[in-house]
């Protein structure tokens, strides 16, 4: 197959080239020659070095052969986009090339606890041909990133997506962070899971019979592993989809405090964090000292005099090891598709627990050599659909409507 490929894109390109480029360097074939020399050495090296077969680990064969049959893109070669396969290209672009598909959303304010409150926007697919009954309609809960909100394209996306399958979509948006006043001095971290629970609830009240999953992005998809990780079994949720989690905290931070990563995200990301409170000054006032959390220019720095404090760990290091999903992925006890890329600064792939999945047979790792943070993008133009998109798309219906076979395969 790969032999083919490459001839296929070879003989395109040299047709291309002969069409497109005037023959001759210096009044010779020779710029010709280079040009198609260069082409072919570098699809030869693509298609040998970049596009690859994504690694699936999973210790349970049942669970394999699910995903073979009913998500086949997880076993299916990943082509990344040729002119931006490398990881922090990918993690800087996807945000620019990526299309915002339009989404109509109902926003609904629920209260905590605590007397704080948590903003929901839901997509209810009122006119899903596939579920007309509202009460049976299969409902998946999004979470974003760090400072992400249901207006991130990548949920726009998965929106989009569940959609067209006839899903309704409810995203939790963190306090604080989608317009929404604080009523109490916390905003929220990776390793608390009590709104996560709270939103699990309250949604499943309202739907009782109605199947429910989630899917969690980056520090989303670490909250949803350690939520899962902490009630196993106990959960309404019948499976969950997890992108570009950080499952080390220690190794993500130190990764993003290279130089290089510090300058594309690590500072950007800390000023972004800061913004997102900057707002709630005057209610955070009364615990904190704004003026030190907002001289941070690290997210390390941010955790050490803001999150760590906020949700009272002794050290930052209490707080790092807590909110690190891969100590909680043995008691995973619902089904788990997992993708990473092992490109990826956010979450360097020698730190993706292998091993540790390897125990639990409700855990399957997908990895795929390129994609960064994110990213996952393909084809020449990657506007509207990713590698993550399919995946999430196919796993999903292959959850609702053939879980039951997952283990009696």
């Amino acid at each position: 197959a790969c032999a083919m490929d490459w001839q296929v894109l070879t003989r395109e390109l040299s047709l291309y080239l002969e069409s497109q480029v005037r023959v001759g360097l210096f009044g010779s074939g020779v710029g010709l020659s280079l040009v198609l020399g260069f082409g072919v050495a570098y699809a030869c090296y693509y298609l040998s070095s970049i596009a690859k077969k994504p690694q699936l680990v999973a210790s349970n064969d049942r669970f394999c052969r699910f995903l073979e049959e009913y998500c086949p893109v997880v076993t299916e070669t990943y082509y990344p986009t040729i002119w931006c396969w490398e990881g922090r290209v990918q993690t800087l672009l996807r945000p620019f090339i990526t299309s915002r598909p339009q989404v109509q959303y109902r926003n609904e304010l629920i209260k905590t606890a605590d007397g704080g409150q948590i903003s929901l926007d839901w997509f209810d697919n009122s006119d899903s041909l596939y579920y007309p009954d509202a009460s049976t309609r299969p409902t998946v809960l999004l979470l974003p990133g760090l400072t992400g909100t249901s207006k991130e394209s990548y949920i726009l996306h998965m929106i989009h997506q569940s959609e067209t399958l006839g899903y309704r979509c409810v995203v939790f948006n963190n306090r604080g962070i989608a317009g929404e006043d604080l009523l109490t001095p916390r905003t929220y971290c990776a390793a608390n899971t009590e709104d996560l629970e709270a939103v699990i609830h309250h949604v499943h009240s309202l739907h009782p019979a109605a199947p429910f999953m989630a899917a969690g992005v980056s520090m989303g998809g670490m909250l949803l592993l350690n939520y899962l990780g902490k009630t196993g079994r106990d959960t309404p949720l019948m499976a969950a989809a997890i992108f570009s989690a950080g499952w080390n905290v220690f190794e993500s931070v130190e990764s993003l405090e290279k130089p290089l990563n510090w300058l594309l995200f690590n500072y950007y990301l800390t000023t972004c964090l800061q913004s997102s409170i900057s707002r709630h000054r005057q209610m955070l006032e009364k615990l904190f000292d704004m003026d030190l959390v907002m001289k941070a220019r690290t997210v390390r720095e941010f955790d050490k005099q803001f999150t760590s404090v906020m949700f009272g760990y002794r050290t930052i290091d209490d707080y790092y090891e807590d909110a690190s999903p891969c100590r909680k992925l043995k008691s995973v006890g619902i089904p788990v598709l997992c993708l990473n890329s092992v490109d990826d600064v956010f979450s360097p792939g020698h730190a993706i627990p292998v091993e540790t999945a390897k125990q639990n047979a409700n855990v399957a790792l997908v990895l795929t050599s390129c994609g960064g943070h994110i990213g996952f993008l393909e084809g020449i133009w990657p506007r509207k659909c990713t590698y993550m998109d399919r995946v999430f798309k196919q796993f999903v219906q292959a959850m609702f409507e053939h879980g039951n076979k997952i283990f009696s395969m």
